[in-house]
C-alpha cells in the first residue's frame, strides 16, 4: 500500500496532458504495414499477449505472459510468435527457441512496483524473420519520464487484429514503472509503447497491466533501455542453443486456430 501510495504522489506532479486519440483497428493492408513487426505471442494452450519483433530473432513482450496461472513457467518451445497478425493471416511466424527474465521479476510475491518495472521478456525465435519481410522495432535508448506516445495493441473485442491509439500520454515514471492513460485491455499486455521523435518510431516500453488510481483504470509499464540490455547479455550468458539460421518464407502466410487473452493486473 505504501508504494502504490507513492506512486500516486508522484502522479500529482504530471504535467498536463493532452486529449487521447481514440482506438483505430487497422484493418486495411495500408494500415496494418508499417506496424507488421508487432504480433501475437501464443501459448500452447491457446492464450496470447501482444509482442514486438526488435531484432531478426528477437522478441520482445510481458514476462507474466510465459507463466501459467499455476505460476509455472512455459517451456520455450510452447510458445509462437505470429507476426503482424490479421484476420487469420500473418506476415511471419516462428517458433520459440529461448526466454530470459529479469532477475529481479517474480511472477508472484515481491512488491508490486518491482515486478511492474520487470514484467519483460526477451525471446529467440527459432530461426530470423529476414528483414525485407519485417523490419524490426528498435528500443529506445533514452529513458521516458512523461510525455506522448502511440501503442499498438491485440486484445479483448479486438483480438483477429492489431489497433493503434496514435496519441496517449505517459503520466509518470517511478522507480522504472511508468503510468499511462493508454487504452489497453485484457490481452494488450506486451503491447509496445512507441516514442515518436521526428520520423523515427522506437519502443519506449511495453505494456505490463492496469492499476486503479483515485478510481481511475491505467496502464502500466516499465523503463526499457538498461532493462533490455541486461536481458541481451544473460540470454548469452546462459548459453544460448546454436544461432538460428535464415530461412526465407513468402509473407501472408495463414495462421491456425484462435487464442484467447492471458490476463495480469487488467492486460
Amino acid at each position: 500500500m505504501f508504494l502504490r501510495s507513492a506512486l500516486v504522489l508522484a502522479l500529482l506532479w504530471a504535467l498536463p496532458v493532452l486529449a487521447d486519440s481514440p482506438l483505430i483497428g487497422l484493418k486495411r493492408i495500408e494500415q496494418a504495414s508499417p506496424w507488421k513487426a508487432v504480433g501475437r505471442l501464443e501459448t500452447g494452450d491457446g492464450g496470447y499477449c501482444t509482442a514486438t519483433l526488435i531484432a531478426p530473432d528477437l522478441v520482445l513482450s510481458a514476462a507474466h505472459c510465459i507463466f501459467e496461472k499455476s505460476g509455472k513457467r512455459r517451456a520455450a518451445s510452447e510458445l509462437m510468435f505470429r507476426a503482424g497478425f490479421r484476420n487469420g493471416r500473418v506476415e511471419a511466424e516462428r517458433k520459440v527457441l529461448q526466454t530470459v527474465l529479469p532477475e529481479a521479476y517474480q511472477y508472484r510475491g515481491g512488491d508490486w512496483l518491482t515486478r511492474v518495472a520487470n514484467d519483460v521478456v526477451l525471446l529467440r525465435l527459432s530461426t530470423p524473420i529476414a528483414t525485407h519481410i519485417i523490419d524490426p522495432f528498435i528500443v529506445e535508448p533514452r529513458p521516458m519520464r512523461r510525455g506522448e506516445v502511440s501503442v499498438v495493441s491485440y486484445g479483448r473485442g479486438r483480438d483477429s487484429l492489431p489497433s493503434l491509439q496514435h496519441t496517449c500520454q505517459v503520466l509518470d515514471s517511478y522507480r522504472g514503472a511508468m503510468v499511462m492513460d493508454c487504452n489497453t485491455t485484457f490481452g494488450s499486455s506486451g503491447a509496445p509503447v512507441f516514442r515518436r521523435d521526428g520520423t523515427k518510431t522506437r519502443i519506449a516500453s511495453i505494456v505490463s497491466g492496469s492499476v486503479e488510481i483515485d478510481g481511475t483504470r491505467r496502464t502500466t509499464g516499465m523503463a526499457l533501455p538498461a532493462l533490455v540490455t541486461r536481458l541481451k547479455a544473460k540470454m548469452i550468458a546462459e548459453g544460448a542453443p546454436p544461432k538460428a539460421q535464415l530461412r526465407r518464407i513468402g509473407v501472408g502466410t495463414r495462421a491456425s486456430g484462435g487464442a484467447k487473452f492471458i490476463r495480469s493486473g487488467g492486460s
